[in-house]
């Protein structure tokens, strides 16, 4: 059994579709980050970080923290959405990679100033809203001619997808980036990510973008 601490954001949901794409039975621990539940002793004592997510592997005596590891950490347990092949391994890493240094903090920010604080820091709204069209140029180019990221569905299109859900909050139409747009709704069509999207409440419905 897998504890899973968790709470409505996109680095949350990539774990709790990846937990409802294996279908291996995992309890729901909300972690209220407005309230400061992310900063109690229990929890510190398994995310260092004071960050959600976090799981706890019961099978393995495995705790981890961060999105991108406990991603990387059950898709190979499981042997699924990881390819074994080291070329096409090294691809889904690199674009989890990207994910996790490029579109993850950058959408983050995104929010934080132009979600968040309209009009407080033009500069930093300006500079945010411009890195991440980049980023979703450069997405739209890989997805070229191909169904997901890396060609076969893995866990570099379930560390995207939760941040490409929230586009609106980016001011960004994926009209405009048609290959991003057709991506996003073959994924958002999976039911493992419609049911991994609402843990661990229902929160909204997911833009179809």
């Amino acid at each position: 059994m897998i504890d899973f601490y968790t709470w409505t954001t996109p680095n949350c949901r990539k774990v709790s579709i990846l937990l409802e794409e294996l279908a291996v039975p995992y309890n729901v621990l909300p972690i209220n980050i407005n309230e400061g539940a992310q900063n109690t002793p229990e929890f510190l004592a398994i995310s260092p970080n004071n960050k959600v997510p976090a799981i706890v592997d019961h099978n393995t005596d495995i705790a981890l923290f961060e999105s991108g590891a406990i991603l990387l950490y059950l898709a190979e347990k499981h042997g699924k959405f990881f390819p074994k092949d080291l070329q096409a391994k090294a691809e889904v890493i690199q674009w989890l990679m990207w994910q996790m240094g490029g579109l993850g903090p950058m959408a983050g920010q995104t929010h934080h100033f132009v979600k968040n604080n309209p009009g407080k820091a033009p500069y930093a709204e300006d500079r945010f809203k411009t890195e991440v069209a980049r980023l979703y140029r450069v997405l739209n180019r890989q997805l070229e001619g191909q169904d997901y990221i890396c060609g076969a569905y893995s866990i570099a299109d379930m560390a995207s997808w939760p941040w490409v859900s929230r586009h609106e909050w980016h001011q960004i139409n994926l009209a405009d980036y048609p290959n991003v747009r057709a991506w996003y709704r073959r994924v958002l069509a999976r039911d493992a990510v419609q049911k991994g999207y609402h843990v661990p409440v229902y929160t909204t419905d997911i833009p179809a973008g």
